[in-house]
């Protein structure tokens, strides 16, 4: 006797399961909550078996519902994957792929890739978790994220880092500053200016006081933030300089700000792509991914920001 149930009532029940409620559910399929709760009352009566457990906060799955799901989410990854490979239907598909990306990354080419991406697959959502390195790596590692950009990770047993690039840190500082004026400037001529640095909750902190931990003599911060755009920001304001990763600064024709390359020591950082090595990515993530990859090789390094003479 056929099964009562359509690839709609699977796609209802997938929606579910991955946003954990139904009123958001229901609005990722485009339904209202009443009619979508339908569908999952008609995929269960269908299968003569209780998938879901409700309660006021929250929706679990049962035990049945767990196996269900890792065999439907199996049948539907090779589905998809088959829709996107033929020609003309990939424009058509819905979807939706989230990106855990720390902010600079975001500005310096992820905006592009996005773009291509959106061209090609105009229905499919790309949802962007920007945030700092340690969040960027615990969505990934949690699953909340498809995939991430990040510059850590590379550590992790449970996480696949694949380097995109390798930046420096630069120096950061108004064209009317002294420094601007310079060709490279060392960490301890920083320590005679009003230096802005971020918490130690960063993971560029810890990379930086790792670099610098047997240098004599290091900048003291005047101002410390949270977020490295808000470093930024401190600096266009006049109030001191900072060292940030070369693609964290705006371009050349910036009226205000300068980059001057830092040395002794010079300190760099690498971007990657991170992902969980025990999950395969959905076709249409693994697209995004791909472009993440393929536009980065053919973007050459930033080179360091003109300077007034």
């Amino acid at each position: 006797m056929p099964m009562n149930f359509d690839l709609n009532d699977l796609l209802a029940f997938r929606a579910v399961v991955e946003l954990g409620n139904f009123r958001k559910a229901a609005e990722s399929v485009h339904l209202s909550q009443p009619a979508f709760s339908r569908r999952i009352d008609k995929l269960e009566q269908a299968l003569g078996a209780r998938l879901l457990v409700r309660t006021t906060r929250r929706v679990d799955l049962t035990t049945v519902g767990r196996d269900f799901d890792r065999q439907i989410r199996s049948i539907l990854d090779a589905l998809d994957s088959t829709l996107l490979s033929i020609r003309g239907v990939a424009a058509t598909r819905m979807g939706e792929v989230t990106v855990a990306c720390v902010p600079s990354a975001v500005n310096y080419f992820l905006t592009r890739v996005i773009r291509e991406y959106h061209e090609r697959f105009p229905r499919i959502r790309v949802r962007i978790i920007d945030d700092s390195a340690n969040l960027v790596l615990l969505a990934v590692a949690n699953g909340e994220a498809d995939f991430g950009l990040n510059f850590i990770g590379s550590q992790e047993n449970d996480v696949e880092f694949k380097t995109l690039m390798e930046e420096e840190f630069v120096a950061a500082c108004r064209r009317d500053h002294p420094l601007a004026r310079k060709k490279q400037v060392s960490w301890s001529e920083l320590a005679d200016h009003d230096y802005i640095t971020v918490g130690k909750t960063s993971g560029n902190r810890l990379l930086l006081d790792q670099a610098l931990a047997g240098l004599a003599c290091q900048p003291l911060s005047s101002y410390e933030t949270q977020h490295g755009t808000t470093m930024v920001g401190l600096v266009e304001a006049g109030l001191g300089v900072a060292a940030v990763p070369a693609m964290a600064m705006p371009g050349p024709e910036h009226p205000l700000l300068v980059s001057v390359p830092l040395v002794d020591p010079v300190v760099t950082r690498k971007v990657g792509l991170i992902k969980r090595r025990s999950s395969t990515l959905s076709p249409a993530a693994q697209q995004l991914y791909d472009l993440c990859s393929d536009l980065q090789v053919q973007t050459k390094r930033r080179k360091t920001r003109a300077r007034p003479t």
